[in-house]
C-alpha cells in the first residue's frame, strides 16, 4: 500500500489493543482538495474554510491501525482486509496542525477474521491544555483472505502488510520477521 494514514504506534500489546497517530500536516497534497468551516448553534461561521483532513482518510487511518493489530496477533501470516464498517461516527474535523490518536481494541478473533473497536482522538497543538479530546468511534470486521475466498489465487507474499508497513512498524520498535 503506497498511503499511509498513520505516522506511528505508540502503544502494542498484542491480541488487545494498538494506539497510534497521525500528524496532519499541509504537506499533503489530499487537503488541498478538501475544506471545511466550523458553525456554531445558529449556523454562523465560527471558523473559516481551511484545509480539512477527509472524514474518508480518518477512517482509513483506524483500518490500518486495527488492521496491523489484527495481523500482528496471527504474526502476519494471514492476508488481513477490511471486510466491513459497522460503525463510523466523527464529531469534529482535524485541520493541518492537528494530531489524531488511533485506540484500536480487538474485540473478537477466529481463522476466518477478527472484529475491532476504536476510538479517534484529536489533539489541538494551538490548545495544548485540552489535550486528546474524543471525536469519533469506528468499529470495524476483518477478512483473512485466504481463509474466504476459497478457489480463489492470490500470491503468496502477504501484499496487504508491504514494505511500507514494515517500515512504519520497525521505526516504532514492533518486530516484523515477514
Amino acid at each position: 500500500m503506497r498511503w499511509m494514514w498513520i505516522d506511528r504506534v505508540l502503544e502494542l500489546a498484542p491480541r488487545e489493543r494498538l494506539v497510534a497517530v497521525k500528524n496532519v500536516s499541509l504537506a499533503e497534497d489530499h487537503l488541498h482538495d478538501h475544506f471545511g468551516a466550523q458553525t456554531d448553534a445558529a449556523g454562523r461561521v465560527v471558523r473559516a474554510a481551511q484545509p480539512v483532513m477527509p472524514g474518508s482518510l480518518i477512517l482509513e487511518g483506524m483500518a490500518q491501525t486495527a488492521g496491523i493489530l489484527v495481523g500482528h496477533a496471527e504474526g502476519f501470516r494471514e492476508k488481513v482486509i477490511l471486510a466491513k464498517v459497522t460503525r463510523a461516527t466523527l464529531e469534529r474535523d482535524a485541520f493541518p496542525g492537528m494530531t489524531l490518536r488511533y485506540t484500536a481494541r480487538l474485540v473478537q478473533q477466529s481463522p476466518q477474521g477478527a472484529s475491532t473497536q476504536g476510538v479517534v482522538e484529536l489533539f489541538d497543538h494551538a490548545k495544548p491544555g485540552e489535550g486528546y479530546v474524543e471525536i469519533g468511534r469506528i468499529d470495524m470486521m476483518f477478512s483473512h483472505l485466504d481463509q474466504n475466498m476459497a478457489g480463489a489465487e492470490f500470491p503468496e507474499h502477504n501484499f496487504v502488510f508491504s514494505e511500507s508497513f514494515r517500515t512504519l512498524l520497525r521505526s516504532s520498535g514492533i518486530a516484523c520477521d515477514f
